[in-house]
C-alpha cells in the first residue's frame, strides 16, 4: 500500500478535479497544497542528487531540470505572496551575496566569477522561497521525501549495477576522454554492493550519500520522536538509511556524525537544566573541544590507520596547502567568486590534481571562502553560519512559550536547525558543499527559518499526526 505521503500528495493532485488554469492561485487548497508539497519535494531532491542528473541527463538535461525547479520557485511566489519583514531577513546573507556579486570586477576569472554568482543566487532564490512559503514542519516534511527518493533510487541502482552490469559504470554523458585505464573516482558506481561497499548511489559519491544518509538518519529520528511520522514507518526509514550509511563507509561522514551526537547530549543537557544554570554546561562544551582537539594531535597516526586514511588524508592536505598559498597572495578580497571551481579557467584546471583527477572543490569550506573571497567574504560566510547556529541552539534548548507566556513542553522538531546544521559544519571541514546546491539551500533555509522564529511565540512545534480520513468530520462540521 502506497504509504509516502508526498507520493499521495503528487497522486491527489493528478486526480483532483479540473480547474481554470489561469494561476496556482485559484487552485483549490487541497491541490495547490498537493503541488506545492509536489513541488518542494522535487527541488530538494534535485539539490541534494544533482550529479544524478548530470549523469543521467549530462549537463544539458541537467540545465533543463534547473530551469524547472526556478519556474516553480517564481510561480510558488506569486501564488503564495509570502509576507517580507525585513528585522526577518538575517542581513548577513545580503552581505555575503553582495561581496560574492562585487568580486567580478576584481576577480581574475570574471567570466567563471559571473557563472558561479548567478548559480548562487539561484540556489538561494530557491532556499529563501522555500523558507518563506512554507513552514518549518512542511519543510521538514518534503526535505524528508527528497531523503527517502535518493535513499531509496541510489540502493536500487546499485543493486542494478551489481546484478545486470557486475562492472563499474560510467556516467551516460561523461565530460571526460573515455580511453584506457579511467580513475574509478570517473565512474557512476563501482559495483560493490555485494562486496559490502563502498557504494556511491545515484550521487556518484560515497561522501555525499553518506551524508545524505546522515541527514535521514537526523530527519527521520526527529520526525518519530516529535509523531509526524508513523513508528513502524519511522523505523523502516531509519533502517533505510543506516544501511546505506554503513554501505558508504565514509570515514568523513562517521566523524560528523560522532559531532552531530555530542551536539544532541548538550542540547538534552541544556534542556534539562534551567537557563540561568547553564554556565557549567558551556565550560563542559569548551573542555570537550580542548581535549577532542588534543586527542585529534596525539592519536593522529592511530585515526588514520582505523579510517583506512593515509598521511596525507586522502590528498587534501596538499589541496589545503596548494589553497593557502593563493589566498595568501590575495587574502583581503580573494580571487573571485565561483562555488564550484570551473576546470577550464586557472587556476583551478592543475590546482588540485590526484592519480589523474582534477578536484573541484578545496575540501574544506573556510579555505575555500578563504581563497576565493577573502578575509571580508570569510567574515560573512562565518557570519552566516554562527548566526544560523546561535538561534538554532537557543531555539532547541528553550523552553517553548505561547502567545501568552505559558511554557509549552519540549518538541523532538524544534532540534532540527541545530542538529542540521551542525551536521553542515561538520561536513564543512573536510567538504566545500556547504558552499553549493543542498550546503548552501539548507544553510540559506536554516538561516532564514531561525530568524523568523526569532519573532514568534512558537519555536518549531510538532505538527500532530495525520488524521486517517475516515476519522475526519465531515466538510462543514465543527
Amino acid at each position: 500500500m502506497l504509504r509516502d505521503p508526498f507520493l499521495v500528495s503528487a497522486v491527489q493532485a493528478i486526480n483532483a478535479p479540473r480547474v481554470p488554469p489561469d494561476s496556482l492561485g485559484s487552485m483549490s487548497p487541497g491541490r495547490r497544497r498537493a503541488l506545492t508539497g509536489a513541488y518542494a519535494t522535487f527541488a530538494l531532491f534535485t539539490v541534494l542528487a544533482g550529479q544524478f542528473w548530470r549523469n543521467l541527463l549530462g549537463w544539458w538535461g541537467f540545465g533543463a531540470v534547473v530551469l524547472v525547479v526556478v519556474g516553480g520557485a517564481i510561480a510558488l511566489v506569486v501564488a503564495e505572496r509570502p509576507t517580507w519583514i525585513w528585522r526577518r531577513v538575517p542581513k548577513s546573507t545580503i552581505a555575503f551575496l553582495l561581496i560574492a556579486t562585487l568580486s567580478i570586477a576584481w576577480s581574475f576569472y570574471p567570466g567563471a566569477s559571473a557563472l558561479g554568482v548567478a548559480i548562487t543566487l539561484i540556489t538561494t532564490f530557491v532556499a529563501v522561497v522555500l523558507a518563506l512559503c512554507l513552514s518549518w514542519n512542511r519543510f521538514v516534511q518534503t526535505l524528508a521525501g527528497a531523503l527517502k527518493w535518493v535513499l531509496v533510487l541510489s540502493i536500487l541502482f546499485e543493486l542494478w549495477v551489481a546484478v545486470f552490469v557486475r562492472q563499474p559504470l560510467l556516467p551516460n554523458f561523461p565530460d571526460f576522454e573515455v580511453d584506457g585505464k579511467l580513475p574509478m573516482a570517473f565512474y557512476w558506481s563501482r559495483a560493490l554492493l555485494f562486496e559490502g561497499g563502498p557504494i556511491e548511489g545515484i550521487v556518484a559519491s560515497r561522501n555525499l550519500l553518506g551524508m545524505v544518509a546522515l541527514l535521514g538518519l537526523i530527519v527521520f529520528g526527529a520526525m518519530l520522536a516529535a509523531g509526524t511520522m508513523r513508528r513502524a514507518q519511522g523505523i523502516a526509514w531509519l533502517v533505510v538509511a543506516g544501511v546505506v550509511f554503513a554501505l558508504t563507509r565514509s570515514a568523513t561522514v562517521i566523524l560528523v556524525a560522532v559531532i552531530v551526537l555530542i551536539a544532541l547530549g548538550f542540547a538534552a543537557w541544556a534542556r534539562r537544566t534551567e537557563p540561568g544554570r547553564r554556565r557549567g554546561l558551556y565550560w563542559a562544551a569548551a573542555g570537550a573541544l580542548a581535549a577532542s582537539v588534543t586527542a585529534l594531535v596525539v592519536l593522529w597516526n592511530t585515526l588514520l590507520d582505523v579510517f583506512g586514511k593515509g598521511e596525507d588524508l586522502t590528498g587534501r592536505l596538499d589541496i589545503w596547502a596548494s589553497v593557502i598559498g593563493l589566498a595568501t597572495q590575495r587574502p583581503w578580497f580573494g580571487w573571485g567568486w565561483v562555488g564550484y571551481w570551473n576546470p577550464l579557467v586557472e587556476p583551478f584546471d592543475d590546482l588540485a590534481v590526484r592519480k589523474g583527477v582534477t578536484y573541484l572543490q578545496a575540501h574544506n569550506a573556510w579555505l575555500d571562502v578563504w581563497m576565493q573571497l577573502g578575509v571580508v567574504g570569510l567574515v560573512a560566510f562565518a557570519s552566516i553560519v554562527i548566526g544560523a547556529l546561535w538561534r538554532s541552539w537557543f531555539l532547541a534548548v528553550d523552553r517553548p512559550m505561547d502567545a501568552a507566556g505559558r511554557s509549552l513542553p519540549y518538541s523532538a522538531a524544534s532540534l532540527l536547525p541545530l542538529l542540521l546544521l551542525v551536521a553542515l559544519i561538520g561536513q564543512s571541514l573536510a567538504e566545500s558543499r556547504i558552499l553549493v546546491e543542498s550546503g548552501w539551500l539548507l544553510l540559506i533555509a536554516i538561516a532564514w527559518s531561525t530568524k523568523r522564529r526569532q519573532w514568534e511565540h512558537e519555536p518549531l512545534p510538532a505538527d500532530p499526526p495525520p488524521v486517517p480520513a475516515f476519522r475526519r468530520p465531515p466538510e462543514g462540521d465543527a
